[in-house]
């Protein structure tokens, strides 16, 4: 085992190995090809082949192929006898050096009775998929979830096929901005129980690392901002983008958060990515 591990923190020791693994970690549970790999962490595709076999050869992630796509996925059950290799050997167990990840996996996520849960929804432009699902979950949940959304590059003005979309829906627009995300990592910002990107490529590598352990996922949507042809066409994809949003949105706001245990939440988290538009 010992070799296997030394094997594992050789081949993560490498910038970008590591980076690779990193992207595909916070994509979990999805299969991610290798262009998309390749494209979002501007790696030409022969390095990325390098990084990926290395990856693959010491167990981190796995190779699947579809049609003529390879896809990659992080191996959690290897990584995870990894760090409790280092919980028995380097910690000998001891629960002040470390923390059992069982004891992680089977805590509640909890809430303390005078608060509510706090979610922020991630994009790039923060002008139209984020925008809609903080829109539809403080419509759904408000009175559970105070609710936020922030770009890793927001535009100055929020998208004008948007706006028209929520307000024909007679949402609330009034408050709504686009939002750096580093407005959400000062100290006095709001500590978030959740955290769910919305890009539909693999580009939640600019996002940060957040205190408290929220949990997160990456629930993909294609962005309407890049659709092309006349207005009518537009305003379709941005329908389209919102529908699949509202179906993800109504599912979490059913989960029973309070009293389901942190893996088992990550798990119904992860699952609602698959859920698709209805027509």
């Amino acid at each position: 085992m010992e070799s296997v591990v030394l094997d594992q923190f050789t081949t993560l020791g490498h910038a970008g190995r590591l980076a690779v693994f990193r992207l595909l970690a916070r994509r979990f549970p999805d299969a991610v090809p290798a262009g998309e790999i390749a494209r979002v962490l501007e790696l030409k595709p022969n390095t990325a082949s390098v990084y990926l076999s290395a990856l693959t050869r010491a167990g981190l992630i796995s190779q699947t192929r579809q049609g003529t796509s390879l896809l990659y996925r992080v191996e959690w059950a290897s990584v995870n006898e990894m760090i409790d290799f280092l919980s028995r050997d380097c910690c000998r167990g001891r629960p002040d050096l470390c923390t059992p990840r069982a004891n992680v996996d089977s805590a509640k996520i909890g809430v303390m009775p005078d608060r509510k849960f706090n979610a922020l929804f991630i994009c790039v432009g923060n002008s139209a998929r984020s925008i809609f699902a903080e829109t539809l979950l403080r419509a759904e949940a408000g009175d559970r979830f105070n609710v936020f959304s922030a770009g890793t590059r927001p535009q100055s003005e929020l998208n004008p096929f948007a706006l028209e979309l929520l307000a024909g829906k007679e949402h609330d627009i009034s408050g709504l901005r686009a939002k750096n995300l580093g407005e959400f990592q000062q100290d006095d910002a709001p500590v978030m129980d959740f955290i769910f990107t919305v890009c539909d490529l693999a580009a939640n590598e600019d996002c940060p690392a957040w205190r408290g352990q929220p949990i997160s996922a990456h629930w993909g949507v294609p962005d309407p901002v890049r659709a092309d042809g006349t207005d009518a066409e537009k305003r379709l994809a941005f329908q389209q983008a919102y529908g699949q949003l509202r179906n993800r949105i109504r599912a979490f706001s059913a989960l029973p958060v309070e009293t389901l245990d942190r893996a088992s939440l990550q798990r119904r988290v992860d699952a609602i990515a698959q859920i698709e538009d209805e027509e």
